[in-house]
């Protein structure tokens, strides 16, 4: 079993910054890759930005690349997402994600093994 909690989310303005943080604790060292992915009102959840084990692999939606910054620290288990000149359309239940056997695509819910509560974030205009 793996837990992950997911925190940093909160209200902003467009153009405002927020970096998210995804805590992994239980048996992390079986974690492969690490994935975000968010669900606004109304709409499916979506892949946002996933990361490689050992970071030489990083993967974006193209409505994020560019903005968007995955990052992991495996000494605290802890992966990032730096989210720059956020906009409105960003606003989202945002979900942490994890790996346990690399498997492709890493854009798919379903490689996915297991996944936090989420942390909201909202980006008003």
């Amino acid at each position: 079993q793996v837990q992950l909690v997911e925190s940093g989310g909160g209200l902003v303005q467009a153009g405002d910054s927020l970096r998210l943080s995804c805590a992994a604790s239980g048996r992390t060292a079986n974690t492969d890759a690490m994935g975000w992915f968010r669900q606004a009102p109304g709409k499916n959840r979506e892949f946002v930005a996933a990361i490689s084990r050992r970071s030489r692999g990083t993967y974006y939606a193209p409505s994020v690349q560019g903005r968007f910054t995955i990052s992991r620290d495996n000494a605290k288990n802890t992966v990032y997402l730096e989210m720059n000149s956020l906009k409105p359309e960003d606003t989202a239940v945002y979900y942490c994600a994890v790996v346990l056997t690399m498997r492709w695509p890493l854009t798919t819910e379903r490689q996915y093994d297991y996944w936090g509560q989420g942390t909201q974030v909202t980006v008003s205009s």
